[in-house]
């Protein structure tokens, strides 16, 4: 049978084809569209105060729009602070690098522009930047538009520093309310009126809250003014944690070292912090009539447990109202983008600067390697390529930020930075083979800020956490703009203070109840992580070669 096909028939066959097939060949080379990003930061919101990580206070449901964000993503069950202060883990996260490298060791440090690497990554990447809120890094902010707090900032009515004729810092604006409504007024003003909308977007939004002296806005005045906030049992009995590092030769310094929330700080504790206008105040109204004998042991009587419960029943809630307003305040913003059509293609990041004692150990404040300090909250929604519902147990720390946002953002990780990209994590859910297995923490500022912390350093693994406190200061001879000492901190309780190692089996006793360094069935286990942590500190630039007064305290106690 002869078949014959007309041309015009080709023609129509075969054209559509064409067209079709060229269709679909553009869509497999589109270039993929960058993804807005969205990093939220929080002062001192620390992971007790969440839902989402069980803590003790969950069940007051203390950040349910927080809590449904990060049930939309992955939540990190170990996100690490590299140095629980703000400044310098503020510059971790900027710079993608630890504190000697970076030259932010306590809160003297400052970062100028060309060191500002997060933002000026994103700029190359076709990326418009933006900053509201808290920067606390001293010079001018290296984004596209900033209006950003003065230092610690006021919690009402707070000023900022804006762009302007004048030189950085001097371009200012007032303005009313409380700093979490503020700043998220200013953000969405920005959405509104500064945005590109046709450049995707790196905006960093950082809350002042729940920072101290945790004053919140009049409309949560009540909120859990009827609760019994549920309380931490090493609040009244601290146990074996500790060394005599921290609690000095029979508890000899416990008197001074690490404000508290009783009494049994002379130096700082929360008591001292309420004010003599409360009602918390004139019921612990004794406890400035202390002895002045500094080694006079602390006694923890029944009359004593109860007037520590009343000052941490309002300690918390102050705590817990501020938590509250930045927990609405992300209700907004989430609203907002939902309404613009920019939810689903944002990257949204939350955590907060580092953790946070509450009451843990009698301590308050943050500093200390402990898990409550050192841990941070973090979590990511963005649906695009992170499955909702996802939690991980692999081990990141704040100088993986940086490196991580670059890759979701489609570009390189620089070489010059320490932190690691989880992108991988964040994509499949799994930890890749060779991902870190431990993190490293110091704290530089001895005895400082009337908190009274030793220096210290340590590593920290999934089961395990090794400490060492050298007890001594760190003083820069040569760079006189960096120096800092007990003069410049008001202290006048500072002083070198007992060397000591401290162990946690964390899978054991995740509350770091007992000090097991001295036990002889962990003695394998701690030699191996000796090694890790000497070698660690050698990767990350993170000796002591410049001090060599430490030096002598690591060289003399490495093997005790």
């Amino acid at each position: 049978m002869h078949l014959t096909i007309h041309s015009s028939w080709v023609i129509k066959l075969v054209i559509p084809t064409f067209i079709s097939f060229m269709a679909c060949n553009s869509n497999t080379t589109k270039e993929p569209i960058p993804p807005n990003i969205i990093f939220i930061m929080s002062d001192d919101h620390t992971t007790q105060a969440f839902g989402i990580y069980g803590s003790r206070l969950a069940s007051l449901n203390p950040t349910p729009t927080l809590d449904q964000l990060a049930q939309e993503g992955m939540i990190f069950d170990n996100c690490f602070v590299t140095n629980s202060i703000c400044v310098p883990s503020r510059a971790a996260i900027i710079t993608g690098q630890h504190s000697q490298t970076n030259g932010v060791i306590d809160l003297e440090g400052k970062l100028s522009m060309d060191q500002q690497y997060l933002p000026q990554e994103m700029k190359k990447l076709g990326y418009q930047t933006a900053i509201v809120g808290k920067w606390h890094l001293r010079h001018e902010p290296a984004f596209d538009y900033y209006q950003v707090l003065p230092g610690q900032g006021k919690y009402f009515d707070p000023e900022f520093r804006v762009q302007g004729e004048k030189p950085w810092p001097e371009n200012t604006v007032e303005t009313q309310g409380h700093s979490s409504d503020v700043i998220t007024d200013i953000t969405l003003d920005w959405f509104e009126n500064k945005r590109d909308p046709n450049q995707p977007f790196f905006l960093m939004q950082h809350y002042k809250a729940p920072h101290d002296d945790f004053e919140h806005a009049p409309r949560y005045h009540d909120y859990l003014e009827e609760v019994i906030i549920p309380e931490p049992e090493s609040l009244y009995d601290n146990k074996t944690n500790g060394s005599v590092a921290t609690r000095g030769i029979n508890d000899s310094l416990t008197r001074i070292i690490g404000s508290s929330v009783s009494r049994r700080n002379l130096v700082r504790n929360q008591a001292m912090n309420l004010y003599m206008d409360s009602t918390v105040y004139r019921a612990y109204r004794n406890a400035q009539e202390v002895a002045e004998d500094e080694l006079k042991p602390f006694i923890n009587t029944p009359e004593e447990k109860v007037n520590t419960s009343i000052v941490y029943q309002e300690y918390l809630k102050r705590y817990l109202r501020c938590v509250k307003g930045v927990d609405d305040n992300i209700k907004r913003l989430l609203d907002y983008l939902k309404s613009k059509n920019l939810l689903d293609n944002t990257v949204i990041i939350y955590t907060g600067d580092q953790g946070f004692m509450l009451g843990e150990h009698d301590y308050i404040d943050k500093r200390w390697m402990y898990e409550e300090s050192m841990r941070m909250p973090f979590f990511v929604r963005y649906p695009e390529s992170i499955k909702s519902g996802t939690r991980t147990s692999a081990i990141i720390n704040n100088t993986d930020f940086a490196p991580t946002m670059i890759a979701l953002a489609g570009g390189a990780v620089p070489e010059y930075m320490q932190g690691r990209s989880f992108k991988e994590i964040l994509e499949s859910g799994i930890e890749p083979e060779h991902w870190p297995q431990e993190t490293y923490y110091r704290y530089w500022m001895h005895m400082a800020h009337r908190h009274a912390n030793p220096a210290h350093f340590g590593i920290r693994t999934k089961d395990y956490k090794l400490i060492f406190f050298y007890g001594r200061y760190w003083v820069d001879t040569d760079d006189p703009q960096a120096k800092w000492n007990r003069e410049s901190w008001g202290n006048d309780y500072a002083r070198h203070t007992p060397v000591a190692w401290e162990f946690y089996d964390l899978k054991q006793d995740p509350k770091e109840m007992t000090n097991q360094y001295h036990n002889p069935d962990y003695a394998e286990t701690i030699e191996n992580l000796k090694e890790r942590l000497w070698e660690t500190r050698e990767d990350l630039n993170e000796t002591d070669e410049r001090y060599p007064h430490i030096q002598q305290v690591i060289d003399q106690y490495k093997d005790s």
